[in-house]
Protein backbone atom coordinates (compact mmCIF):
# COMPACT_ATOMS: atom_id res chain seq x y z
CA UNK A 1 0.00 0.00 0.00
CA UNK A 2 1.54 3.27 -1.14
CA UNK A 3 1.92 6.03 1.42
CA UNK A 4 3.80 9.31 1.27
CA UNK A 5 4.22 12.08 3.78
CA UNK A 6 3.51 15.38 2.13
CA UNK A 7 4.83 18.78 3.17
CA UNK A 8 2.40 21.69 2.86
CA UNK A 9 2.50 25.38 3.68
CA UNK A 10 0.12 24.76 6.59
CA UNK A 11 1.36 23.74 10.04
CA UNK A 12 0.21 20.14 9.66
CA UNK A 13 1.26 17.48 7.21
CA UNK A 14 -0.88 14.90 5.51
CA UNK A 15 -0.61 11.42 4.07
CA UNK A 16 -1.99 9.95 0.87
CA UNK A 17 -2.82 6.27 0.61
CA UNK A 18 -5.34 3.77 -0.70
CA UNK A 19 -8.30 3.14 1.59
CA UNK A 20 -9.17 -0.37 2.67
CA UNK A 21 -12.76 -1.64 2.66
CA UNK A 22 -13.00 -1.43 6.44
CA UNK A 23 -12.23 2.28 6.25
CA UNK A 24 -15.50 3.02 4.45
CA UNK A 25 -16.80 5.19 7.34
CA UNK A 26 -13.85 7.56 6.85
CA UNK A 27 -14.70 8.05 3.17
CA UNK A 28 -18.41 8.38 3.91
CA UNK A 29 -17.77 10.96 6.62
CA UNK A 30 -15.57 12.92 4.23
CA UNK A 31 -18.38 13.10 1.67
CA UNK A 32 -20.86 14.15 4.34
CA UNK A 33 -18.57 17.02 5.37
CA UNK A 34 -18.58 18.50 1.88
CA UNK A 35 -20.32 21.86 1.74
CA UNK A 36 -23.34 22.43 -0.48
CA UNK A 37 -21.39 23.84 -3.43
CA UNK A 38 -18.80 21.05 -3.26
CA UNK A 39 -21.53 18.42 -3.25
CA UNK A 40 -23.17 20.06 -6.23
CA UNK A 41 -19.88 20.16 -8.15
CA UNK A 42 -18.94 16.60 -7.28
CA UNK A 43 -22.32 14.94 -7.86
CA UNK A 44 -23.84 17.38 -10.33
CA UNK A 45 -26.65 18.42 -8.02
CA UNK A 46 -27.04 15.52 -5.56
CA UNK A 47 -27.01 17.01 -2.04
CA UNK A 48 -28.83 14.51 0.18
CA UNK A 49 -26.91 12.83 3.03
CA UNK A 50 -28.60 9.48 2.42
CA UNK A 51 -27.50 9.54 -1.22
CA UNK A 52 -23.90 10.19 -0.19
CA UNK A 53 -23.91 7.36 2.37
CA UNK A 54 -25.32 4.92 -0.20
CA UNK A 55 -22.82 6.11 -2.79
CA UNK A 56 -19.88 5.54 -0.42
CA UNK A 57 -21.06 2.00 0.33
CA UNK A 58 -21.48 1.25 -3.37
CA UNK A 59 -17.93 2.42 -4.11
CA UNK A 60 -16.56 -0.17 -1.73
CA UNK A 61 -18.80 -2.98 -2.97
CA UNK A 62 -18.13 -2.43 -6.69
CA UNK A 63 -14.35 -2.42 -6.41
CA UNK A 64 -13.74 1.30 -6.72
CA UNK A 65 -10.21 2.23 -5.64
CA UNK A 66 -10.25 5.20 -3.28
CA UNK A 67 -7.06 7.16 -2.69
CA UNK A 68 -7.47 9.41 0.32
CA UNK A 69 -5.71 12.44 1.72
CA UNK A 70 -5.49 12.20 5.53
CA UNK A 71 -4.88 14.78 8.21
CA UNK A 72 -4.73 13.51 11.79
CA UNK A 73 -6.50 10.30 10.80
CA UNK A 74 -9.36 12.13 9.06
CA UNK A 75 -10.00 11.91 5.31
CA UNK A 76 -10.06 15.45 3.91
CA UNK A 77 -9.82 14.63 0.22
CA UNK A 78 -10.40 11.61 -2.00
CA UNK A 79 -9.69 10.43 -5.54
CA UNK A 80 -11.86 7.64 -6.94
CA UNK A 81 -10.84 5.18 -9.66
CA UNK A 82 -13.94 3.39 -10.92
CA UNK A 83 -13.35 0.19 -12.87
CA UNK A 84 -14.63 0.10 -16.49
CA UNK A 85 -17.74 -1.93 -17.17
CA UNK A 86 -17.92 -4.72 -19.74
CA UNK A 87 -19.35 -2.63 -22.58
CA UNK A 88 -17.13 -2.04 -25.65
CA UNK A 89 -15.02 1.08 -25.35
CA UNK A 90 -15.72 1.53 -21.65
CA UNK A 91 -13.03 3.45 -19.76
CA UNK A 92 -12.14 3.64 -16.08
CA UNK A 93 -13.67 6.79 -14.63
CA UNK A 94 -12.13 9.07 -12.04
CA UNK A 95 -13.59 11.59 -9.61
CA UNK A 96 -12.28 13.88 -6.89
CA UNK A 97 -13.53 15.62 -3.76
CA UNK A 98 -11.62 17.99 -1.48
CA UNK A 99 -13.00 19.64 1.64
CA UNK A 100 -13.05 23.41 1.82
CA UNK A 101 -10.59 23.48 4.74
CA UNK A 102 -7.75 22.07 2.61
CA UNK A 103 -8.51 23.72 -0.71
CA UNK A 104 -5.77 25.62 -2.56
CA UNK A 105 -3.03 23.69 -0.77
CA UNK A 106 -2.09 21.28 -3.55
CA UNK A 107 -4.25 18.41 -2.25
CA UNK A 108 -6.01 17.95 -5.59
CA UNK A 109 -2.70 17.76 -7.43
CA UNK A 110 -1.35 15.22 -4.93
CA UNK A 111 -4.42 13.04 -5.32
CA UNK A 112 -4.41 13.33 -9.11
CA UNK A 113 -0.75 12.33 -9.28
CA UNK A 114 -1.20 9.30 -7.02
CA UNK A 115 -4.31 8.20 -8.88
CA UNK A 116 -2.51 8.28 -12.22
CA UNK A 117 0.35 6.25 -10.74
CA UNK A 118 -2.16 3.66 -9.51
CA UNK A 119 -4.02 3.56 -12.84
CA UNK A 120 -0.76 3.04 -14.72
CA UNK A 121 0.19 0.20 -12.39
CA UNK A 122 -3.10 -1.48 -13.34
CA UNK A 123 -2.33 -1.11 -17.04
CA UNK A 124 -4.91 1.54 -17.91
CA UNK A 125 -3.81 3.75 -20.85
CA UNK A 126 -6.73 6.19 -20.70
CA UNK A 127 -8.99 7.61 -17.98
CA UNK A 128 -12.39 9.30 -18.20
CA UNK A 129 -13.28 12.31 -16.06
CA UNK A 130 -16.64 14.03 -15.67
CA UNK A 131 -17.27 17.10 -13.54
CA UNK A 132 -19.86 19.81 -13.11
CA UNK A 133 -19.63 22.62 -15.61
CA UNK A 134 -19.25 25.14 -12.76
CA UNK A 135 -16.37 23.28 -11.11
CA UNK A 136 -13.65 25.56 -12.46
CA UNK A 137 -10.94 24.27 -10.12
CA UNK A 138 -11.39 20.64 -11.14
CA UNK A 139 -11.62 21.49 -14.83
CA UNK A 140 -8.38 23.45 -14.58
CA UNK A 141 -6.69 20.59 -12.72
CA UNK A 142 -7.87 18.03 -15.27
CA UNK A 143 -6.56 20.15 -18.13
CA UNK A 144 -3.21 20.43 -16.34
CA UNK A 145 -2.99 16.65 -16.51
CA UNK A 146 -3.86 16.59 -20.21
CA UNK A 147 -7.65 16.25 -20.27
CA UNK A 148 -9.52 17.60 -23.28
CA UNK A 149 -12.90 18.55 -21.91
CA UNK A 150 -16.19 19.07 -23.73
CA UNK A 151 -19.42 20.52 -22.35
CA UNK A 152 -22.71 18.62 -22.62
CA UNK A 153 -25.91 18.41 -20.57
CA UNK A 154 -24.51 20.58 -17.78
CA UNK A 155 -21.32 18.55 -17.40
CA UNK A 156 -17.73 18.77 -18.56
CA UNK A 157 -16.19 15.46 -19.57
CA UNK A 158 -13.07 14.27 -21.30
CA UNK A 159 -10.34 11.65 -21.53
CA UNK A 160 -6.80 11.69 -20.15
CA UNK A 161 -4.03 9.74 -21.89
CA UNK A 162 -1.74 8.42 -19.15
CA UNK A 163 0.50 6.27 -21.33
CA UNK A 164 4.06 6.86 -20.07
CA UNK A 165 6.17 8.90 -22.46
CA UNK A 166 9.02 6.89 -24.02
CA UNK A 167 12.50 7.76 -22.83
CA UNK A 168 13.94 9.86 -25.64
CA UNK A 169 17.46 9.75 -24.25
CA UNK A 170 19.86 7.51 -26.23
CA UNK A 171 20.86 4.32 -24.52
CA UNK A 172 24.59 4.04 -23.81
CA UNK A 173 26.17 0.62 -23.53
CA UNK A 174 28.94 -0.29 -21.09
CA UNK A 175 31.32 -0.76 -24.03
CA UNK A 176 30.57 2.73 -25.34
CA UNK A 177 31.24 4.22 -21.91
CA UNK A 178 34.57 2.35 -21.67
CA UNK A 179 35.61 3.58 -25.12
CA UNK A 180 34.70 7.16 -24.23
CA UNK A 181 36.74 6.98 -21.02
CA UNK A 182 39.71 5.54 -22.91
CA UNK A 183 39.54 8.30 -25.53
CA UNK A 184 39.31 10.92 -22.78
CA UNK A 185 42.35 9.52 -20.95
CA UNK A 186 44.43 9.47 -24.15
CA UNK A 187 43.47 13.08 -24.87
CA UNK A 188 44.50 14.12 -21.35
CA UNK A 189 47.88 12.43 -21.71
CA UNK A 190 48.51 14.07 -25.09
CA UNK A 191 47.71 17.47 -23.60
CA UNK A 192 50.04 16.87 -20.63
CA UNK A 193 52.97 15.80 -22.82
CA UNK A 194 52.38 18.79 -25.10
CA UNK A 195 52.45 21.25 -22.19
CA UNK A 196 55.55 19.57 -20.72
CA UNK A 197 57.36 19.66 -24.07
CA UNK A 198 57.87 15.94 -24.00
CA UNK A 199 57.27 13.27 -26.51
CA UNK A 200 54.85 10.60 -25.49
CA UNK A 201 56.60 7.23 -25.30
CA UNK A 202 55.57 4.92 -28.11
Amino acid sequence: MDQATLARPAAQSGTVRVLSARELPLFRDHLLRLDRDSRHDRFNGALDDDFLAIYAARCVSDGTIIIAYFENGVVRGAAELHQPDLSPGSLPEIAFSVEMAVRRQGVGTMLFTKLIEKARSLGYPTLRITTGAQNDAMRALARRFGARLTFRHGESSGNIDITPMPDARPKTSVLEVARAMSDYNRACWRLWFSVAGLRKPS
